[in-house]
């Protein structure tokens, strides 16, 4: 069956429906350009204004890439809005971001270029009180890339619609 944009690649219900997905990686998630205006606004509201990032002249004169690149935390955050589409999981009452484990930024993410992510459920485990925490690595990719740009290990917690 072809997997539409709108369609989940992975679904689970419950935990044990969780558990049956660890270790499968998942994706591609559709393919999202990274703008300069994008990395103008993260600059603003970071302010994190690097000139690798924000002075496209100096960037193409000076940078070893030619033009400016995108911050690594944006990269980072852009991983929110790529993983939507990669599952679906029920059976729970809400989910909350506790954090990130292991992040690297293999490879820089130049303005302009588009970017996309896989995922790999890494751990499930029980943490108490119908909570349980969920360890996701995130790979990102650039179109065209030999390596990856990010690679990041997000861990959440989730707890169980005992209804």
């Amino acid at each position: 069956m072809a997997v539409s944009a709108n369609m989940p690649k992975a679904v689970a219900h419950g935990i044990e429906g969780l558990r049956g997905l660890q270790d499968q990686v998942v994706g591609p998630s559709e393919w999202r350009e990274v703008t300069q205006e994008m990395v103008d606004e993260f600059a603003d509201l970071t302010g994190d204004h690097q000139w690798i990032h924000t002075d496209v002249e100096r960037a193409r004169r000076e940078s070893p890439f030619g033009t400016t690149i995108a911050h690594g935390n944006l990269t980072l955050s852009l991983i929110d809005g790529l993983r939507g589409g990669l599952s679906e999981w029920t059976g729970f009452k809400l989910g909350v971001n506790y954090g990130w484990n292991k992040v690297r930024f293999p490879a820089p993410v130049p303005v302009g270029s588009r970017l996309r992510c896989y995922a790999q459920l890494v751990e499930v485990s029980a943490v108490g009180a119908g909570w349980h925490q969920v360890v996701t690595r995130f790979t990102v990719e650039l179109e065209g890339g030999e390596k990856p740009v990010c690679v990041a290990d997000s861990v959440g917690r989730l707890l169980a619609d005992v209804a």
